[in-house]
């Protein structure tokens, strides 16, 4: 990264802390880009030379924050991921609690950015978190199910959507619930007959 490119990059993120700063003080309709550029030490014409609007920063914050889940995903420290092919069947599941605390925290730290993109659902770019994901945990397990290839994008829907309806209603009540009764609920949903 050159100079200027390290420039345009700290800019930005000054712009993004300044966001998510204004965003725990208000609603996000009352954000305005003379605010966030106040707050960020720079001028409009820097503001619009990033983005086009105000949307346009929530969107990389969402995306900022799905790559910090990814990414502690991809380090698998415990080795989870190389284990899916050989642990036994019963022990296999599409949301892995390993996984699912963390997700689950980094909501609450940040749900106010979460219930503003739930909002704007056009800024959580689902499709394309879940489908990195698909690449290190869902895929896999799948395949030790022998689901068929053309099947599997109907069952990530499912799950998906499932658990992205649950995090919704945890949001609505300001995540009053623990992690550990929310993961509970999702772990008793995703069961099959056989595990109850």
């Amino acid at each position: 990264m050159n100079r200027s490119e390290s420039k345009y990059f700290n800019t930005a993120v000054r712009m993004d802390q300044a966001f998510l700063d204004l965003l725990d003080q208000k609603d996000f309709a009352y954000i305005t880009v003379k605010e966030i550029c106040e707050k960020a030490g720079v001028n409009r014409s820097t503001f619009y030379l990033h983005y086009e609007t105000v949307n346009d920063l929530l969107t990389e914050s969402i995306a900022y924050m799905n790559q910090q889940f990814l990414s502690y995903m991809s380090t698998d420290s415990d080795g989870m991921i190389g284990k899916i092919s050989t642990c036994p069947k019963e022990q296999l599941y599409l949301i892995a609690p390993k996984y699912l605390a963390p997700y689950l925290s980094w909501i609450a730290e940040h749900r106010k950015l979460f219930k503003t993109a739930l909002a704007h659902p056009e800024c959580l770019h689902l499709d394309d978190t879940y489908a990195k994901m698909f690449q290190h945990v869902f895929v896999p397990i799948l395949m030790r199910f022998n689901i068929p290839e053309q099947q599997r994008s109907y069952m990530m829907s499912f799950y998906i959507n499932g658990l992205m309806g649950i995090i919704s209603a945890w949001l609505k009540k300001d995540c009053q619930d623990s992690i550990d009764s929310l993961t509970s609920v999702i772990e008793r949903c995703i069961m099959t007959e056989e595990d109850h």
